[in-house]
């Protein structure tokens, strides 16, 4: 998956599904998950459009999986789940040619990652009535994601934490191979 579960859920609960296209704040055309023609993943939002909720889960993860293509690249330091998924979801709603060229890239890249989750919340502002303004909710999702990026990640499960058997699952694999093997099968 290209993304984790905090991210995802932080991009849907921003973006918030409409299924019916609809002009965003800055007035782009988008529909689902904030999906608009420019995310170039085979849907063209149109007044008038309408798709469902499964839909528009898969096309935020087209655009996703594309987003993370083309800002991958850029990121020359070790990044951990966290850090990706909030890096994902600024550059799914700036664009990644605008995060490619962002400071929070070059100081993430820069190992200064304290300033790199500052730089998120710059990216505050959006074109209303040709004049850059802050936008509340700009506001509020770059803090949820300067939170996200700064949030510890669980250790790392290991191929031999993957092979320990659940004490419930063992025991009731135990008592089947018992049953199987002892030929006192109920006919």
């Amino acid at each position: 998956m290209t993304i984790n579960q905090a991210g995802l859920d932080l991009i849907k609960r921003f973006e918030g599904f409409e299924p019916s296209a609809y002009i965003d704040p800055v007035g782009i055309l988008t529909i689902g998950y904030g999906t608009t023609a420019a995310a170039g993943v085979g849907i063209t939002p149109k007044i008038g459009m309408k798709i469902t909720e499964a839909e528009a889960a898969k096309y935020l993860m087209l655009a996703l999986d594309k987003f993370w293509a083309s800002i991958a690249p850029a990121i020359t330091a070790p990044i951990n789940e966290n850090e990706r998924a909030a890096f994902l979801s600024l550059a799914y709603n700036i664009g990644p040619t605008a995060f490619r060229g962002s400071s929070a890239l070059r100081k993430f890249n820069a190992g200064d990652k304290s300033g790199a989750a500052s730089a998120i919340l710059l990216w505050n502002k959006g074109t209303v009535n040709g004049k850059k303004v802050v936008l509340k909710g700009l506001v509020s999702r770059r803090e949820a994601e300067r939170a996200l990026f700064l949030s510890a990640v669980a250790e790392p499960i290991t191929a031999s934490d993957r092979l320990k058997p659940v004490p419930f699952f063992a025991g009731l694999i135990t008592s089947l191979i018992a049953i199987l093997f002892s030929g006192k099968v109920n006919k």
